[in-house]
């Protein structure tokens, strides 16, 4: 008898840890700007990570485990995204990582992730080399969930000529930022095979704050407009000072617009267009955004990375049930072949050569003059 009880106790032990074992969270890992001048956009994204995390693990979570999201601060700066992905893989031991928001680290961090067989999504990392390296080769462990830069430069190129009239284009970029440099190069490549002449190309730092030396140029060099490659504070800044010097021409920019930027620039803003992958009015997203303002007492100012987040934490969620298990190649294998997954912005279908979306339609938005972000037209891709 003793001995039975002794083989029950053991059964009973086992099948404890078992469920114990069966219990333990999935762990996603959320790379994000929290600080620094691209706060707003990195905290928006995590925000809409959080929700859907909630909504999951409402539902029984995912393989009937519960999602857990291990959240880390870039503070834009690459090297420290770069140990956040380091301490996400070997400490947390995160099965996947979303973020960030920018090419520059993602292009950081795809030879980490790579060596930890832990794919990672990028929201709005636009440059190809996100997902490819120099020689074209896909890196098998990076996504992205945004169209890629030679698409968004040619949508702004077509913009400038062929709906603006425009034929006179000065640049105003970052020399040190991948993503402006990407944006740059395939918006002349576009803009001269469409005969436009670019008049005037002028640099910067990241750590400037007066354009006006190169306004100056701008305005004296007969440009109709503006094409800034940019991100957010940089660019609020450059169309406040274009104002101030009386520069009146078309201004164009690409995804790094956000909605902050009006706190800066003010009335500047209006009549601005910007590249974009989503619109506020986004019938998909509408009810989401809702629920955002009700949820965190504040409206999704900064609605297009709130939008890819939130698809692209329902698209990871998506490949994990089709991997059948929560690993890292397992998952990378099932976002690989990922065909026609309904979400709420896009109807996404992955290349399995670039790991980038296929035929993926970008519209236009126009600063009204209520400051908002209003939809001006779709593109679909040619």
């Amino acid at each position: 008898m003793k001995k039975i009880l002794a083989v029950l106790a053991v059964i009973i032990v086992l099948c404890a840890a078992g469920a114990a074992f069966a219990a333990d969270p999935i762990k996603v890992g959320y790379l994000a700007a929290l600080t620094g001048d691209y706060a707003a956009y990195g905290t928006t994204e995590v925000n809409m990570a959080k929700l859907v995390v909630g909504d999951i693990n409402a539902k029984g979570g995912v393989l009937g485990r519960q999602l857990e999201l291990v959240v880390y601060d870039t503070k834009t700066r690459n090297e420290d995204a770069v140990n956040a992905v380091r301490r996400m893989i070997e400490s947390d031991k995160v099965v996947a990582i979303i973020g960030a928001n920018s090419s520059g680290i993602n292009i950081a961090t795809a030879p980490i992730v790579d060596k930890g067989k832990t794919p990672q999504i990028s929201t709005v990392g636009t440059n190809p080399l996100v997902t490819v390296d120099s020689k074209g080769k896909v890196r098998p462990y990076s996504f992205r969930i945004c169209f890629t830069d030679p698409y968004q430069g040619a949508l702004a190129a077509d913009l400038a000529m062929t709906n603006l009239k425009k034929d006179k284009a000065a640049i105003l970029y970052n020399v040190g930022s991948d993503y402006a440099q990407g944006l740059r190069e395939f918006f002349v490549k576009s803009y001269t095979a469409l005969k436009g002449k670019v008049v005037a190309d002028e640099g910067y730092r990241e750590t400037d704050v007066d354009f006006r030396a190169q306004l100056t140029k701008v305005k004296s060099s007969g440009a109709n407009v503006l094409f800034l490659p940019g991100m957010g504070k940089d660019m609020a800044l450059i169309i406040k000072q274009a104002k101030e010097l009386g520069l009146n021409i078309a201004i164009i920019g690409g995804d790094g617009y956000g909605e902050f930027m009006n706190e800066i620039a003010g009335d500047s803003m209006k009549g601005t267009y910007w590249v974009n992958h989503t619109y506020l009015e986004d019938p998909g997203m509408a009810p989401i955004f809702a629920r955002y303002k009700k949820v965190y007492k504040d409206d999704c100012k900064e609605f297009v990375n709130g939008t890819m987040a939130y698809d692209a934490a329902y698209w990871l969620v998506d490949a994990i049930k089709r991997a059948g298990k929560a690993e890292g190649p397992a998952i990378a294998k099932a976002l690989e072949s990922t065909k026609g997954l309904k979400l709420h912005h896009a109807t996404l279908t992955i290349d399995p050569k670039t790991h980038n979306p296929l035929n993926k339609a970008g519209v236009i938005l126009k600063v009204g003059d209520d400051l908002k972000a209003q939809f001006y037209q779709k593109v679909e891709p040619k």
